[in-house]
């Protein structure tokens, strides 16, 4: 990870940010007039979502609208980079000041995550258009497609304690987009689409189903302490799921 200075209110801080990529080989969109991936019927129930219109997120910043690609076959956990001490009132500031980082100083063309749910539970769409359809976001180099990027607002290395509200609210989110049949106990095939990925262009990689970032990728992201986490995690999405 590395540090970029972030402009929050009249000041600035310095927040690490966990390495993300959006180069990716191209993916189709869902070609017109096929049957939409969002008209399936979810497995679990949508949960409350700040849509980017409540956050405030910056359209006009869009560079880009990302493509479609398909129904979501993993979940990759990631964690901002945020210091842990922010009062939940203050993260639609926290999350426009990400988008900028992300789309100026990056180069990607909008937020990388596709929701991001802070240390109060509430979860919050990220990439436009990720709390509609399944749009390939910008988090997992070489596995951005059929992929949902859920990142937890904040630093989790290891000893830090990881709120149970957090935990809960990536559940209910990942219950919801985890296509029909998905086991998020069990494990998944997935085709690297990037050489700087663990795994070469075109290799195929077996991941769990909801994976950590570091998973596919050379990066002590989402932390150890909610790496740590990720049974416990797919077990609370198994039992909404199972409901």
């Amino acid at each position: 990870m590395w540090s970029r200075r972030l402009a929050l209110g009249a000041g600035a801080v310095v927040l690490p940010l966990a390495l993300l990529a959006v180069r990716d080989a191209a993916v189709r969109s869902d070609p017109p007039g096929r049957h939409e991936p969002a008209a399936i019927r979810p497995a679990a129930p949508r949960p409350a979502i700040v849509s980017r219109q409540k956050w405030d997120a910056d359209e006009d910043l869009v560079r880009e609208r990302a493509p479609y690609s398909g129904a979501v076959s993993a979940v990759f956990v990631h964690h901002t980079g945020h210091p842990n001490g922010y009062d939940c009132a203050d993260v639609p500031e926290l999350l426009r000041s990400l988008q900028t980082e992300h789309v100026t100083h990056e180069g990607w063309d909008d937020i990388g995550y596709n929701f991001v749910v802070d240390r109060c539970g509430t979860i919050y769409e990220g990439r436009a258009g990720s709390a509609s359809r399944p749009v390939r976001g910008a988090h997992a180099k070489g596995f951005n497609a059929h992929t949902v990027g859920i990142a937890a607002l904040g630093t989790f290395t290891e000893g830090t304690p990881v709120p149970g509200e957090l935990i809960a609210g990536m559940a209910k989110v990942a219950a919801w987009k985890l296509r029909p049949g998905a086991d998020p106990r069990g494990m998944v095939r997935l085709t690297s689409s990037n050489d700087e990925s663990r795994y070469d262009k075109g290799d195929e990689a077996e991941l769990d189903v909801i994976s950590g970032h570091r998973d596919g990728y050379e990066t002590d992201c989402p932390g150890e302490a909610l790496y740590q986490r990720l049974p416990a995690l797919r077990e609370a999405v198994a039992r909404l799921r199972d409901r």
